[in-house]
C-alpha cells in the first residue's frame, strides 16, 4: 500500500500505549524535572524488558517531557518486528523535523531500498545527507522512468576519494551504461583516489572500465596498496602514461613509508620512462619531503633542487625546518622568503623570521616583527611578547543577549532534548541531539547555545562550538572552563605539576569530553591508556578494576596528574618535553633529543618530525598560559616554561613572579588566533 493512503489520525494506530500518552496530554506537569527523569528511566526500562503495561504508570506525567518521542520510538520498536509504513508515517507526522523521526524515516528508506520498493521509497523520501540514501533516491527516480543528470545528481556522489556505499554501485553502473559516466570521469576519480592513497576506491572505479583500461587502473591500485613489492617489477613495464602514473603514485606512498627505499627505486626507474612534468614533480616532491621528515643528510639539497613547479606549501615548510635543524640561519631566511603569501602571514613563520634575525644580530629588523606577532594570543604571540618584554595580549569577549533571546534558545526543542540526555548521563545521544539542533540555529543563537551548555556544565559542547570559528575564539571563559577546579589544583600539586599545565593537557587531550576514547584506546579527560591507568593506580593505591573506570572524571584527573608528574621528572621537570612525550611517547622524543638536544626549545619544537606532536606541544603551552591567566589573572612567562634540555624546572610557587595580561585595542580582537586552534 502506498504511504499516501495511511490513516490520517495518529490515535488510530494500533498501539494503545501511544493512545494513552495522547489522552493524558492534559495531565498536570510534575513539580520537579528530577521526577520526570526517573519516570523516563523506569518507563524505558519497562519497555526494554517487555513488560506490556508497566511503563504506562510512569508515562502519565511525561507529556511535556523533552524525551517523550524516544518513549514512543521504543514502543514502535519493541519486539522483533519492524514498524509498519503506517506507523512510520504517523510517527514522522507527529514528531516532524526531529532527529528521532529523521532516523526512523531513513532506516525505513533503507529497508525499502533493499526490497526495491521504489514507490513507497519515493513517497517517504525527503532530502538526506547520507550518500547511500542519495544513491537510492536516484535509483528510485530511474525506476519511476526519470533520468538523473550526471552533473546535478551523480557527480558529487561519484567524485569521492574514499569508497562509496555498496548501494551506489547500481547507480554508477546505470550511469556508465547510459553514457552519464565517461572514461574521463572514471579516470578523474581514480587519480584522486590514488593521490589520496586509497587503493580500494581505485579498484572500485576500475571495475567500470573496459578490460584493457581496467588492467592499467588495477596496476595503479596495486602500486598504491603495496608499492615495495609491485614497483620492484616496474622496470619491465612498458612505458605508457598509465604505467608512469602507477609508478609515480606508488612512489608517493612508498616515500611516506620508507624514503630511502623510494629514492633507490627512483634512481633505477627515473631514466627508464618518459615522465610528464606532473608525474616527475610528484615523485621529486614526495622523496624530498619525506627525506626531510627524518632529517636525512641530503634533505636540504633535495628541497633546494626541486623545480618551482614541484614545490608546495609542505615542501616549503620543510625547507625551513631542515635549515633550522642545521642552524643555517641565512638559508632559513631564504626558505622563509620562498614561502607563499598565506604562509608568510602566519604567526609561526613571522615569529621564526624574527628569531632568525636575532641570531644574525639583526635585532632592529626583528623587533617590529615580534611586536606585531605579540598582538596575537597564541603560542608564537606569547613567545614574541617575551622576547620584547611586553605583556600578553588577550582580549576576552563576553556572551551577552537579552532574556527573550536566551529563553528562545533554551526552549529550542532539539537543544532541550540534548540537555536532557546530558542530565541523564547519556552522552552519546546528547551529542547527537546537540549536533542536530546546531544545524537549525543562527550564528548568534549558537553562541547562546554554547554558553547555555557551559552554564549547565556541559563543557565540551561549548569548547568545540566556540573553537570552530575565528569570530568566537575570544570567548575564553567558555572555551577554557575551570571545571573541577579544586580537584585539578589539588591533584596537580600532589603530582608535582603546575595546575595550569594539567588543565592545558585536559583541554588539548579531550576538550572536556569525559567519555572520550581515542583510536589508540586512550580513555577519558586526560586520555590515559588502560595499562598506564592500572600501573599508576596500583602504585598510588587508588581503585581501578577496568578501563571504563577511566571515564570517571575524578579518577582520571587523579591518575592523569600523577602520570604527568612522572613524565615531567623524566625530563628534569620540563613541561614542553614532557608534553611531547605525553603525545608521542618517550622513544621518539629520545631520538629527537639525541639529534638536536642543543637547539633552543622554540626551534626544537618547530623541528619535531610529527605534525601532530609539533602542534600539540605548541597548543598545550599556549593553553597553559590561558589557564594560568584564568586561574591567577597574571601569568608565568611562556619562555620560563621552556627551559633548555637538561636544565631543571620546578612548577611555579604561589609567590612566583608573573607578567601582566592586557587587551591592547579592540581591533586586535578581530585578528587574534586564540591559542592556535
Amino acid at each position: 500500500m502506498p504511504i499516501e493512503r495511511v490513516f490520517p489520525c495518529f490515535l488510530r494506530l494500533a498501539i494503545g500505549a501511544i493512545t494513552l500518552i495522547c489522552l493524558a496530554a492534559h495531565a498536570s506537569p510534575p513539580s520537579k524535572r528530577g521526577d520526570q527523569r526517573q519516570h523516563y528511566r523506569n518507563a524505558m526500562d519497562a519497555i526494554d524488558h517487555g513488560q506490556p503495561d508497566a511503563w504506562k504508570r510512569f508515562a502519565v506525567d511525561l507529556t511535556d517531557y523533552p524525551l517523550l518521542p524516544y518513549i514512543e520510538m521504543a514502543l514502535l520498536k519493541r519486539g522483533k518486528g519492524k514498524p509498519s509504513l503506517v506507523q512510520v508515517s504517523a510517527f514522522v507526522k507527529r514528531w516532524p523535523d526531529t532527529l528521532v523521526a529523521r532516523e526512523l524515516r531513513e532506516s525505513t528508506l533503507r529497508d525499502l531500498a533493499k526490497s526495491n520498493d521504489w514507490t513507497n521509497f519515493n513517497a517517504l523520501w525527503t532530502d538526506s545527507d547520507s550518500a547511500d540514501l542519495r544513491c537510492s533516491r536516484q535509483l528510485a527516480r530511474i525506476a519511476a522512468g526519470e533520468k538523473p543528470d550526471y552533473a546535478k545528481d551523480i557527480a558529487t556522489l561519484w567524485m569521492q576519494p574514499r569508497p562509496t556505499p555498496a548501494s551506489c554501485d547500481p547507480l554508477f553502473g546505470w550511469a556508465r551504461q547510459n553514457g552519464q559516466l565517461t572514461d574521463a570521469n572514471i579516470w578523474s576519480r581514480i587519480e584522486g583516489a590514488a593521490q589520496a592513497a586509497n587503493p580500494a576506491t581505485v579498484s572500485s572505479a576500475a571495475s567500470l572500465l573496459d578490460p584493457a583500461d581496467r588492467i592499467a587502473a588495477e596496476r595503479i591500485a596495486a602500486s598504491v596498496r603495496d608499492p615495495g613489492v609491485v614497483l620492484g617489477k616496474a622496470a619491465s613495464w612498458p612505458d605508457t602514461p598509465r604505467n608512469r602514473d602507477a609508478i609515480s603514485y606508488g612512489l608517493l606512498r612508498h616515500a611516506r613509508r620508507n624514503s630511502s627505499a623510494a629514492e633507490t627505486l627512483w634512481a633505477d626507474l627515473g631514466d627508464r620512462f618518459k615522465w610528464d612534468a606532473a608525474q616527475k614533480d610528484r615523485v621529486l616532491n614526495a622523496i624530498a619531503v619525506y627525506r626531510s621528515t627524518s632529517y636525512e643528510a641530503d634533505a636540504l639539497a633535495r628541497l633546494k633542487a626541486l623545480p618551482a613547479e614541484a614545490e608546495d606549501d609542505v615542501s616549503r615548510e620543510w625547507r625551513v625546518r631542515v635549515a633550522l635543524a642545521l642552524s643555517d640561519w641565512n638559508e632559513t631566511l631564504v626558505a622563509l622568503d620562498r614561502m607563499s603569501d598565506t604562509q608568510k602571514a602566519d604567526a609561526r613563520w613571522r615569529y621564526l623570521r624574527a628569531r632568525v634575525l636575532t641570531r644574525l644580530d639583526r635585532k632592529a629588523e626583528a623587533e617590529p616583527i615580534f611586536a606585531d606577532v605579540a598582538r596575537e594570543a597564541n603560542f608564537h604571540g606569547f613567545l614574541a611578547a617575551d622576547w620584547i618584554g611586553q605583556p600578553y595580549a588577550i582580549c576576552p569577549l563576553t556572551i551577552t543577549a537579552d532574556k527573550v533571546a536566551e529563553q528562545a534558545v533554551a526552549d529550542q526543542a532539539d537543544l532541550a532534548r540534548a540537555l536532557e540526555f546530558h542530565a541523564l548521563g547519556d552522552l552519546h545521544n546528547a551529542r547527537r541531539e546537540w549536533n542536530f539542533a546546531m544545524q537549525k540555529l543562527s550564528a548568534d543563537e549558537r553562541r547562546l547555545a554554547a554558553d547555555f551548555a557551559y552554564r549547565n556544565d556541559w563543557f565540551d559542547r561549548a569548547v568545540f562550538l566556540l573553537s570552530a570559528s575565528p569570530d568566537t575564539l575570544a570567548y575564553y571563559e567558555q572555551r577554557f572552563p575551570l571545571a573541577e577546579r579544586s580537584h585539578v589544583v589539588r591533584s596537580s600539586r600532589d603530582g608535582g605539576v603546575d595546575p595550569a599545565w594539567a588543565y592545558a593537557i585536559i583541554r588539548a587531550e579531550s576538550a572536556w569530553m569525559s567519555d572520550a576514547r581515542s583510536a589508540a584506546d586512550a580513555y577519558g579527560l586526560m586520555q590515559l591508556l588502560p595499562s598506564v591507568g592500572k600501573k599508576v593506580a596500583n602504585a598510588a593505591k587508588l581503585p581501578y578494576s577496568k578501563p571504563s573506570d577511566l571515564f570517571d572524571p575524578d579518577l582520571n584527573i587523579r591518575l592523569g596528574t600523577l602520570f604527568l608528574g612522572q613524565m615531567a621528572r623524566q625530563y628534569s621537570g620540563s613541561p614542553w618535553l614532557a608534553s611531547a612525550a605525553y603525545n608521542a611517547g618517550g622513544a621518539p622524543v629520545g631520538r629527537w633529543l639525541a639529534e638536536r638536544s642543543a637547539m633552543d626549545p622554540d626551534f626544537f619544537i618547530e623541528t619535531i618530525p610529527y605534525k601532530e606532536t609539533r602542534e600539540y606541544v605548541a597548543r598545550v603551552l599556549a593553553f597553559s598560559v590561558i589557564y594560568d591567566w584564568r586561574l591567577n589573572q597574571k601569568v608565568i612567562p611562556l619562555a620560563a616554561r621552556m627551559p633548555k634540555y637538561g636544565q631543571a624546572y620546578a612548577p611555579p610557587k604561589d609567590d612566583a613572579s608573573r607578567k601582566a595580561v592586557v587587551c591592547p585595542s579592540l581591533s586586535s580582537r578581530l585578528t587574534q588566533d586564540s591559542a592556535g586552534e
